[in-house]
């Protein structure tokens, strides 16, 4: 046990089984806090698990062991807030086999055990119930994930070795691999049992009972489970190979953890239980003390805690209430912050623009979202309904009179976005907010003309809307505290990760790409082929190379930034000759449909006679990066290292094994031989 260990006790109680079944000891893990703490593993709990277990072993009487948790919650795992207390690899090696010899005793009970699955499980909380004999899961669980490649781990206490043996290599690997490294995507009750999981699903009401009853006919024999057989030859090794080749081309070999879940996987074929355990063990002490699971933590902890407590963010009691939102514009962008706003803060949006057609289309976007959320069931029909009753459109900015935010989505010049900032300050109440979604203009310029410039704030979006998490929020030079905690108060509606933002050329996320991306451009204006250029990134494992980002971004929009940061810093911001031809040319998209650089844009990129060797590409963009940050964090553009992190991951989709960037430019020693001083002088602290 470790002195901040909340401990999850294992409560045991008789329970007489129906239809004379007998008696079954079940298991309740329970930590004694509300859902909101969920029940998690440390030594103190396991060791408790342990104990119920051994005095259910030592019974004649008993017919079945069961074992459930506390409403809402089944367990999410290892408590990982006693990591940063393991010294050395046998301390971590330990941890591990403590989890295996306390698990797999309910796989080796003269009597069958059962996992009632009632809530959330994850990690350590899915791999006890595999190793039960048999499981039920709720149809209201909500989550349900092997989260630790995601982090920098495996999954060690029998997940690697039990899954794949119960429902295949493939679908395993969707757990253990795919769903990780899809920003840690979860699956719901039902899809557990789909996938084989569990061998029954019953609804949230009266659950265990149900859970009983059919606990009950198992053991009587009414019910017989069965269970589809495990490929072990061909089917095995190409799932394997396939999520091998997959792995290669997201990750390059960049994180250690998710390569050697996937050797386990492959090893968990032919092994026995106590092999494939014990490597599990070996993995979890490897993966324990490495740098990766460190910055894995770091993020980990960025995203649950900081996001929850945005630095410099005014106190909420100041913010006004927001009843009705205006959106002036009706493009892509528009019709995504429209549907957000509807759907989140549930109150009626009003879109403006020039004229009938396009307004017809953004509000028609904004229907065809719905019917969309509609048909994948992500909406009921009534909320379906109700939502496109919310957004409306109007030529006029007169419907912004009663609107306590509006926000402008229009053309990026200065120009065009204080007219339209002067045309709803005619309009509004002297205490609305007004918010600008520009991606790298002065919010202080763009307010001065006004009669009350301390109600604008910059409240910058990442697209796709609906999918990125970040918003920066931007304090003008004259924005007030209400105003700022106005934004706040709706971004937390929205369900959006703020960071306070200083008024500096493009904030945090497009300053920092823009400087990357343009090492890229930079090489390939000297020399370098674009597909070396592009690929000299790939050992940090990014979610995409700096080209596509280009594409998806789109070239006429990272231009502007790119010329906006050039004007105003001269010094470090370059604007590429070739990507200004590229737009020119009218082209928006950098690659062919094959993946490869679409040969016309391989001929605008020509030119130059010094060709850099990937490394050298690398190296300069990371020096780049961690300058810029130094002279960011001396700027006050935001509050400490930790919001830098924070937004490359929750707006550009940076993972969480570098922990952001700079942790990992302190780790490689750039940060020191640029600066001077790493970002993290004491190392990574937990938030």
């Amino acid at each position: 046990m470790f002195a901040d260990e909340v401990v999850t006790r294992a409560l045991a109680r008789d329970v007489r089984l129906p239809g004379g079944a007998g008696t079954a000891v079940l298991i309740t893990l329970d930590n004694g806090h509300d859902h909101t703490k969920p029940n998690t593993f440390g030594p103190a709990g396991l060791l408790s698990l342990d104990a119920a277990i051994e005095a259910a072993r030592a019974r004649t009487d008993i017919a079945a062991v069961a074992i459930t948790g506390k409403p809402f919650i089944f367990a999410v795992g290892a408590d990982l807030t006693g990591i940063p207390l393991l010294r050395d690899r046998a301390q971590a090696h330990a941890i591990g086999r403590l989890g295996h010899d306390v698990f797999r005793k309910l796989g080796e009970l003269d009597v069958p055990t059962f996992a009632f699955v009632n809530g959330a499980a994850m990690g350590g909380g899915v791999e006890v119930a595999l190793h039960c004999t048999y499981r039920t899961v709720s149809s209201g669980v909500p989550a349900f994930s092997l989260p630790e490649a995601f982090l920098g781990l495996v999954p060690g206490w029998g997940g690697t070795y039990l899954l794949p043996r119960l429902i295949g290599a493939e679908k395993a690997l969707k757990l253990i691999i795919d769903n990780p490294l899809a920003q840690n995507k979860t699956i719901k009750g039902p899809q557990v049992f789909e996938m084989g999981i569990a061998d029954a699903v019953f609804e949230p009401a009266d659950f265990v009972e149900e859970s009983l009853a059919w606990a009950a006919r198992v053991l009587t024999g009414e019910v017989t489970v069965e269970r589809p057989e495990v490929d072990t030859g061909e089917a095995w090794q190409r799932a394997v190979d396939t999520a091998g080749f997959v792995l290669e081309g997201k990750l390059h070999g960049a994180a250690p953890a998710p390569v050697r879940a996937l050797e386990l996987v492959a090893q968990a074929r032919t092994r026995t239980r106590d092999e494939g355990f014990a490597a599990e063990d070996d993995a979890l002490a490897d993966l324990i003390m490495g740098d990766e699971l460190k910055a894995g933590l770091y993020s980990f902890d960025l995203v649950q805690k900081r996001a929850r407590r945005p630095a410099g963010a005014p106190d909420k009691a100041l913010a006004r209430p927001v009843t009705k939102v205006g959106v002036v514009g009706a493009g892509l962008m528009a019709g995504q912050l429209a549907l957000l706003f509807a759907r989140r803060l549930g109150v009626p949006v009003v879109m403006t623009d020039l004229d009938q057609e396009r307004l017809d289309k953004g509000v028609g976007y904004v229907h065809g979202e719905v019917d969309r959320l509609l048909a994948k069931g992500r909406v009921s029909p009534d909320a379906a309904n109700r939502l496109k009753h919310q957004v409306s459109g109007s030529l006029t900015k007169d419907a912004f009179a009663d609107a306590d935010f509006v926000i402008e989505a229009v053309f990026e010049r200065m120009d065009v976005k204080q007219q339209v900032f002067a045309e709803v300050e005619a309009v509004v109440s002297p205490e609305a907010v007004i918010a600008t979604n520009t991606s790298s203009l002065s919010v202080s310029e763009m307010a001065g003309k006004l009669r009350h410039p301390e109600r604008v704030v910059g409240f910058h979006f990442f697209n796709p809307v609906a999918v990125l998490p970040l918003l920066e929020i931007v304090r003008g030079e004259q924005t007030d505290d209400a105003t700022l905690a106005t934004a706040f108060a709706a971004a937390k509606g929205l369900k959006k990760t703020a960071v306070l933002c200083r008024d500096a050329p493009a904030f945090v996320v497009n300053r920092l790409l823009t400087l990357f991306m343009g090492e890229v451009l930079k090489a390939i204006e000297e020399g370098t082929a674009p597909e070396a250029a592009d690929r000299a990134v790939a050992p940090l494992g990014l979610p995409m190379p700096p080209l596509l980002l280009l594409q998806l971004v789109g070239p006429a929009v990272a231009l502007h930034v790119s010329e906006t940061l050039h004007g105003a810093f001269p010094d470090r911001f370059a604007v590429s000759a070739q990507h200004r031809r590229l737009v020119e040319a009218g082209k928006t998209a950098v690659y062919a449909p094959d993946f490869t650089i679409d040969p016309e844009v391989a001929e605008l990129f020509s030119g130059g006679d010094r060709p850099s060797d990937e490394a050298e590409i690398l190296d300069r963009a990371l020096r780049a990066l961690a300058r810029e940050i130094r002279i960011m964090l001396d700027e006050g553009v935001v509050a400490e290292p930790a919001d830098i992190d924070l937004c490359l991951i929750s707006g550009a989709g940076w993972p969480f094994h570098l922990g952001g960037i700079t942790p990992y430019l302190d780790r490689t020693g750039i940060a020191e031989k640029v600066n001077g001083a790493p970002f993290h002088p004491h190392g990574l602290q937990a938030l």
